[in-house]
């Protein structure tokens, strides 16, 4: 069983030393996503905006692996207001609501850019592992 990482080229990967996602067989981390841009944030002061964009950055790692979003077992969403959850929770359920993941959104201090108002991690299981 080998290990894939998925990088998308970005400055910080390198620097940092991580991938935006690791899939070691049939299973697949993709990490801390936002709706940061080679252009830029997308979304600015709109939570519903942000985690649209961020969840379709993670649709694309996990295209690169070989998954789709119905694969996805698993999120965990940060915010930095949790009034904002209402927002937040609606895009994560137009994307996921019939695949229903396990999912946990709790509040942080703040991420690392002031602007950013979500990130999420999600894990990936493929039923049947593909080379």
């Amino acid at each position: 069983m080998g290990r894939q990482n998925i990088s998308t080229g970005g400055p910080w990967e390198g620097k940092l030393g991580y991938s935006r996602a690791v899939r070691v067989g049939a299973s697949i981390s993709v990490s801390g996503s936002t709706a940061m841009t080679p252009s830029g944030l997308v979304g600015k002061g709109d939570p519903y905006a942000q985690t649209i964009q961020t969840l379709k950055k993670i649709e694309e790692a996990l295209k690169q692996a070989g998954a789709s979003l119905a694969d996805v077992v698993r999120t965990r969403i940060y915010v930095v207001d949790i009034d904002q959850w209402q927002d937040i929770g609606r895009a994560h359920g137009e994307v996921f609501g019939a695949i229903r993941p396990a999912t946990t959104m709790v509040e942080v201090q703040r991420l690392i850019d002031p602007d950013m108002l979500v990130e999420i991690e999600a894990d990936a299981i493929l039923l049947q592992e593909q080379s």
